[in-house]
C-alpha cells in the first residue's frame, strides 16, 4: 500500500504563489456567479473546492485557464497575469493542463494520437519523440496496453485515464480537475483517483473539484467550501471536516459524509 502524501504546509513567502486570484469577479447576465474570489495557491499544493451545484466551483476553474472570461479581479499564472491578450491567454494556457467531466477525447483518434498531436503541433515535438514520451504517460497511468485503441473502445474509467495523460503530456506545472470522476461508474471511480493520488504524491500543483471527500482528507493540503459564488471557508482537510465554522459547511458537509 502507498505511503500517504505529505501534505504541503501552506504557501511559502519566500515565493510568489503558482496560481494567485484577487478579487475575481464573474456575472452571466445578471447571475453575479463569482463574487469578490481571492485564493493563492503554493507551487505543489493540492487544493480541493466543494460546494453545492450551482456554487461557481466548475465557472472558477474555468477561469483559471481563460475558458471563462472573468469581468474583475486578477488571476495571475506563474507570474503571467491572464488578460484578453490572446498572448497572455496561450502562455497561461501553456502551463496549465485541464481535465473534464466529460472525457473530451478524440473519438477518430488512437489513445496514441490523442496524447500526441497538441505536442506536436504546439510545441513543435517530432512525432517519435511526441510517441515516446505519450507512451511513458500511458504507462504512469496505468495503460500502456491500450495505446493503439480507439476512445470508444475504452470504459470510461480509461478515457479519464487517457485525458490525464493527455494534459500531462504539455508538462504543465498546474493540473485543474473538473468534477472528474462524476460522469463515471462507481467501480471505475477509484482507478481515477488513485492516479490523481499518484500525481499529488509526486509534487503536482493541483486545483480539484470534487465531491470525493475521501480523496480530498488523502491527499488535499486545504479544502476549500464554495456556495452562493462565494469562498465560505477553507483549511486542513481533518479541520475543516471536523469543526467548520459556518453552517452553510455544516449543512453541507452533512450530506455529503453523512454526519
Amino acid at each position: 500500500m502507498a505511503e500517504a502524501p505529505q501534505h504541503n504546509p501552506g504557501p511559502s513567502p519566500d515565493r510568489a504563489p503558482a496560481v494567485a486570484l484577487t478579487g475575481v469577479q464573474k456575472w452571466f447576465g445578471d447571475f453575479h456567479v463569482l463574487r469578490d474570489i481571492s485564493l493563492a495557491v503554493d507551487e505543489g499544493e493540492k487544493i480541493v473546492i466543494c460546494g453545492p451545484s450551482g456554487s461557481g466551483k466548475s465557472t472558477l476553474i474555468r477561469c483559471i485557464n481563460g475558458l471563462e472570461t472573468h469581468d474583475a479581479g486578477r488571476i495571475v499564472v506563474d507570474g503571467t497575469e491572464l488578460t484578453r491578450d490572446l498572448r497572455t491567454l496561450e502562455t497561461i494556457r501553456s502551463e496549465i493542463g485541464m481535465v473534464f467531466q466529460s472525457f473530451n477525447l478524440f473519438p477518430h483518434l488512437s489513445v496514441l494520437d490523442n496524447l500526441t498531436l497538441a505536442p506536436q503541433w504546439v510545441r513543435g515535438v517530432k512525432r517519435a519523440e511526441a510517441e515516446q514520451a505519450a507512451l511513458a504517460l500511458l504507462d504512469r497511468v496505468r495503460i500502456a496496453d491500450q495505446a493503439r485503441k480507439f476512445p470508444g473502445q475504452l470504459s470510461g474509467g480509461q478515457q479519464q485515464r487517457v485525458a490525464i495523460a493527455r494534459a500531462l503530456a504539455m508538462n504543465p506545472r498546474v493540473m485543474l480537475f473538473d468534477e472528474p470522476t462524476s460522469a463515471l461508474d462507481p467501480e471505475m471511480v477509484k482507478e481515477v483517483l488513485d492516479v490523481m493520488t499518484s500525481l499529488a504524491e509526486q509534487g503536482m500543483t493541483m486545483l480539484v473539484v470534487t465531491h470525493e471527500m475521501g480523496f480530498a482528507r488523502a491527499v488535499a493540503d486545504r479544502v476549500v467550501f464554495m456556495d452562493r459564488g462565494e469562498i465560505v471557508e477553507g483549511g486542513a482537510p481533518e479541520a475543516l471536516f471536523k469543526a467548520p465554522q459556518h453552517e452553510r459547511t455544516q449543512a453541507f458537509l452533512s450530506q455529503i459524509l453523512g454526519g
